[in-house]
C-alpha cells in the first residue's frame, strides 16, 4: 500500500486495532488508515511500536499528535 497517498500535508489519521498477531496495516475506512498493532495498550507500548512502525515505513520523523489514549489517533510525519 502505498502509505504516501493519505498523508495531508504532514498529518495521518488511523485507526489501531492493539494487540494483534503483527503491526502491519489493513486497509481503509474514509480517510483513516487502519492500522493492526503487535503490543497491548498499555503503559504506552501500542503507542511507540505504531511509532516505530510508522517511521520505517516512510524513513522520516514520526509523532503521535493527538489520540494517545483513543484508537483514532493523528500522526504528525516530518
Amino acid at each position: 500500500m502505498e502509505i504516501d497517498k493519505f498523508i495531508r500535508g504532514n498529518i495521518l489519521h488511523i485507526k489501531v486495532k492493539p494487540k494483534a498477531r503483527e503491526t502491519k496495516i489493513t486497509g481503509i475506512d474514509g480517510d483513516k488508515v487502519l492500522v493492526d498493532v503487535a503490543a497491548v495498550p498499555e503503559k504506552n507500548k501500542a503507542n511507540q511500536e505504531i511509532v516505530k512502525f510508522f517511521k520505517k515505513l516512510t524513513k522520516k520523523e514520526v509523532k503521535i499528535k493527538s489520540g494517545l489514549t483513543s484508537r483514532e489517533k493523528t500522526l504528525i510525519i516530518t
